[in-house]
């Protein structure tokens, strides 16, 4: 029995069904059984009248006359639910990426999310000092170079270095005898009130141990107001070294009261920091200064009459 060639054998309806489903596009995730934008499949089967070249494929001619299927996006939306559902996961899966990507982002520092923007920073003109950041009115407290910015325009004193930690000194037994080792203890113990002046800003000691006519006293009560009208100082500290002198001196009808002892120390000074409205300026290197004082015996208590103070590194 003789074989006819594949090419000659008849197809039975079985094998034409099977071969038309082989050759069916499979179905996309977001596309519909299209092999090209507007175009359609048509198989044909073998050694039809409408396909004379024996392919499973429609022939393109130079005029595109081929079935449209209403254009890309028609055909995207004509979807089954099935498609839907798959888009609907992939752009749910998309989104929560996104809301991860923005809490690490939080989390992490990577942007600022509902920063307000802040004033830039004004120059004091009386300060000299550098730039301070204008008050926001969002409440917080402004600082500048660590101080707080008080209301008054004056930076806060630390609470730490308040004028309260300062005691004030007790006059010692020793300075109330009429003697000249009583107005030597009386003459370090005007020393120790003129400090806690300086670092509390109260000078009302010190001028109810001075003479009214004392240039030195007033020069100093001056100058520890003037410095309490804008700022504050804390950290000034002094230290009796050595006494260089102790002796009575003579009266002279005129700027010497009688009953009056001259008493001249060394001493270490430190000025400590202080501060002139938004400006701070800190000085706790020590240096040597020579003190001189007329301590005079009056009402039954020494008060000094004069006084002078000359820096050695001058």
């Amino acid at each position: 029995m003789e074989i006819p060639p594949l090419s000659q054998r008849p197809i039975t309806d079985e094998e034409e069904e099977a071969f038309l489903q082989s050759t069916q596009p499979r179905r996309g995730l977001f596309t519909r059984r299209s092999w090209g934008l507007g175009t359609t499949h048509r198989p044909r089967s073998k050694n039809t009248k409408e396909n004379k070249t024996g392919t499973g494929f429609t022939t393109f001619d130079t005029t595109h006359n081929t079935t449209r299927t209403g254009g890309g996006l028609a055909s995207w939306l004509r979807a089954d639910p099935i498609d839907w559902g798959i888009r609907a996961l992939i752009i749910l899966l998309a989104i929560g990426a996104l809301v991860a990507v923005y809490i690490q982002g939080e989390a992490r520092g990577w942007w600022n999310q509902g920063t307000a923007p802040t004033a830039a920073p004004t120059r004091s003109a009386m300060s000299g000092g550098a730039p301070t950041p204008a008050p926001t009115g969002s409440g917080e407290a402004v600082m500048s170079g660590g101080y707080e910015i008080g209301p008054d325009g004056i930076l806060v004193r630390p609470a730490e270095h308040a004028a309260s930690t300062y005691t004030l000194p007790t006059l010692p037994q020793t300075a109330t005898e009429n003697t000249e080792r009583g107005a030597e203890a009386a003459a370090e113990h005007y020393l120790a009130v003129a400090t806690y002046a300086w670092n509390t800003g109260d000078t009302s000691a010190v001028r109810a141990l001075s003479s009214e006519d004392s240039g030195f006293a007033e020069d100093l009560i001056n100058r520890i107001n003037e410095d309490y009208s804008d700022g504050w100082v804390f950290g000034h500290s002094l230290t009796v070294k050595n006494i260089l002198l102790l002796e009575p001196v003579p009266a002279n009808g005129a700027d010497v009261p009688p009953n009056t002892i001259g008493v001249k120390f060394s001493v270490m000074a430190i000025d400590g920091t202080k501060c002139k409205k938004k400006h701070i300026t800190v000085r706790n290197n020590e240096y040597h200064s020579t003190i001189s004082l007329f301590m005079t015996w009056n009402n039954g208590q020494w008060i000094e009459t004069q006084g002078r103070a000359v820096s050695d590194e001058n």
